[in-house]
């Protein structure tokens, strides 16, 4: 598996690489949480999260980094949290936030092709003129 600060370090340089954008630190009470957000409109598009892993699957133990991720497909979000590395969103109760255990048991190119499609999900809306 890989270390979590190494796929945490890996989704922060590919958000910097591929979007411009670094994480922001927010929280006082919460200093590893980090948040990726678009420059433009300022919505987010990322979270990453040091939790109790308890908290996402009570059969593991130990703390976790996460990365919640917004889709804007439901049945797609059901799927991904069928499967091992993958919960409901974390402290986002919204049904298209998916939590990404940032533990190795995704891939890389699978995270960053969540955050892709997160990113492109929370991009300012052209506006239709009247």
């Amino acid at each position: 598996m890989i270390p979590q600060t190494s796929l945490r370090a890996q989704v922060f340089a590919y958000a910097a690489n591929q979007y411009g954008t670094s994480p922001e630190y927010l929280w006082a009470i919460a200093p590893d949480y980090a948040v990726l957000r678009h420059q433009s409109n300022r919505k987010w598009y990322g979270l990453v999260m040091d939790v109790s892993y308890d908290k996402l699957d009570p059969q593991k133990t130990g703390p976790v980094d996460v990365l919640n991720v917004k889709l804007d497909d439901p049945l797609l979000c059901d799927f991904l949290i069928s499967q091992n590395g993958y919960y409901r969103g974390y402290h986002i109760s919204r049904g298209n936030w998916v939590s990404i255990a940032l533990d190795g048991t995704v891939g890389l190119d699978e995270i960053c092709r969540l955050l892709d499609m997160s990113y492109d999900v929370t991009a300012a809306k052209p506006r239709n003129a009247l």
